[in-house]
């Protein structure tokens, strides 16, 4: 079986996985290079720049669970046992919630900041403050919300991209093959057979 089998997902689903994986492991590196920065107009650049691609990691994650809930995923192999499928579901949903929720608690904190620096999506277009995120911060730090919110969504990631490998190389079956383009997913076939 390839990723071109009817067990493959849509290219529409591979091309908005593959677009926000992407965009969320530029994000947690940046992120995390915020301290290296010296103020200036580099590390405001920067920090639009963050906050530009996190809008749109929102924006696409929507996009996402519209396209999942109205596109059902190719079946888990029926060898998979079922507390390992369940895992897989519940790991998912999970990703689903931070791929939405890191976006959102990050546009809650520039929103509730007492600098007031404006949004400005890519240098080209304004984007509001969040209603009410002045008010949410009296009841929860949202710097350290957005944090920690950033970091777990990082280990999910990284907890599925091992269950992915383990999958094609362990369990030996077609998992990560079918959310992967046919060039790759032919590559990984052979890798797999040497």
């Amino acid at each position: 079986m390839t990723s071109t089998d009817s067990a493959s997902y849509t290219a529409v689903a591979k091309i908005l996985h593959w677009l926000i994986a992407a965009t969320i492991i530029f994000m947690i590196i940046l992120g995390y290079c915020f301290d290296y920065i010296p103020r200036g107009e580099t590390r405001f650049y920067f920090i639009q720049l963050h906050k530009s691609i996190g809008i749109s990691i929102l924006l696409l994650s929507f996009v996402r669970l519209a396209w999942r809930l109205t596109h059902h995923a190719p079946p888990l192999p029926a060898s998979m046992p079922v507390w390992e499928q369940r895992a897989a579901h519940i790991g998912h949903v999970f990703l689903y919630v931070m791929m939405i929720g890191v976006p959102l608690s990050g546009w809650a904190m520039v929103s509730a900041s007492p600098m007031h620096i404006p949004t400005i999506l890519f240098g080209l277009m304004p984007w509001p403050a969040m209603p009410g995120a002045g008010q949410l911060n009296n009841f929860i730090n949202l710097d350290d919300l957005h944090a920690v919110a950033a970091y777990t969504l990082g280990a999910l990631a990284v907890g599925h991209a091992a269950a992915a490998l383990k999958h094609h190389f362990v369990s030996r079956d077609d998992v990560l093959l079918r959310m992967m383009p046919a060039c790759f997913a032919s590559c990984l076939s052979r890798a797999r057979q040497k």
